[in-house]
């Protein structure tokens, strides 16, 4: 059993044909949940669709920052009346990408706070997105109280291999692909690792490091799809059974078995994301 915990069913230029094509797929695979992310709030609404339609399918709304420049306090207000929908389990993915700059970075910086703040006001996870923005994005997120004592609260404390108990700060990085020190620095804060497709690509050495080093426990999958297939794939559009890869090339890394990873990266997903 495998949990995708971040994909994009939702994708703008599918039409409903392909997403029932692609649910068939899923359905077809070992794949139970799919976590489908919006970013903006079109895809937010067509993932809360998606949610509603398809028993496997889950939901998290929010304003990527390629789109954070749309974005405006009315439409805030949307993203928080999306929240109160069934089987919506968070905000995301937001964050900062400073390698196209497709929003001004004042804009973006902007708009990442203000939906943390949505995000804590609801007592809600956030899914994050950073690209060439490593230290802002920890900057950001710690300033605005996504890792705080009062935040954790809000949730169940996990547990690490030995089953001490931990803070929980339902921040999930997705696609992770900073550092290992980095890595550390964010579970030691409460945060979550998701790996994706590149960690099967011949030149991913950080990725590969982080998916070896940080324990199982702190660890999700996923496929970002359509975007970045893994290999054997690599090249053609991504959907959420590609996920298998990433979790057995993970196994690998870790030296555990392909079953034991599925299975409790399924489980820390399930808890991150508050399903039962």
């Amino acid at each position: 059993m495998l949990f995708d915990a971040h994909a994009h069913i939702n994708e703008e230029s599918f039409s409903e044909k392909d997403r029932e094509e692609l649910a068939r797929k899923i359905e077809a695979s070992q794949v139970a949940y799919v976590m489908d992310a919006g970013a903006n709030l079109k895809s937010s609404g067509q993932a809360v669709r998606d949610a509603a339609k398809y028993p496997w399918c889950y939901a998290v709304v929010g304003v990527h920052p390629h789109d954070s420049k749309e974005l405006d306090e009315d439409g805030l207000k949307k993203l928080a009346a999306m929240t109160s929908e069934e089987k919506v389990c968070g905000i995301g993915e937001i964050g900062l990408d400073f390698h196209y700059d497709l929003s001004e970075r004042d804009v973006q910086r902007y708009w990442f706070r203000r939906q943390i703040q949505l995000a804590n006001e609801l007592k809600l996870p956030i899914v994050i997105h950073s690209r060439e923005a490593e230290a802002e994005t920890m900057k950001i997120l710690k300033e605005e109280g996504a890792f705080s004592k009062e935040r954790q609260q809000f949730f169940p404390p996990r547990k690490d291999a030995s089953g001490n108990e931990k803070g929980d700060s339902r921040v999930l990085i997705h696609c992770f692909s900073g550092s290992r020190e980095t890595a550390r620095e964010y579970v030691a804060l409460g945060a979550t690792i998701s790996i994706c497709g590149p960690v099967t690509f011949k030149n991913s050495r950080k990725t590969s490091e982080v998916a070896a080093d940080i324990p199982i426990e702190f660890l999700t999958v996923e496929t970002d799809s359509p975007y970045l297939a893994p290999v054997p794939k690599r090249g053609k559009q991504n959907m959420s059974p590609y996920v298998e890869y990433v979790a057995r090339r993970v196994a690998v890394l870790k030296g555990m078995s392909f079953e034991d990873v599925a299975r409790k990266t399924c489980e820390n997903a399930k808890n991150f994301y508050g399903i039962g």
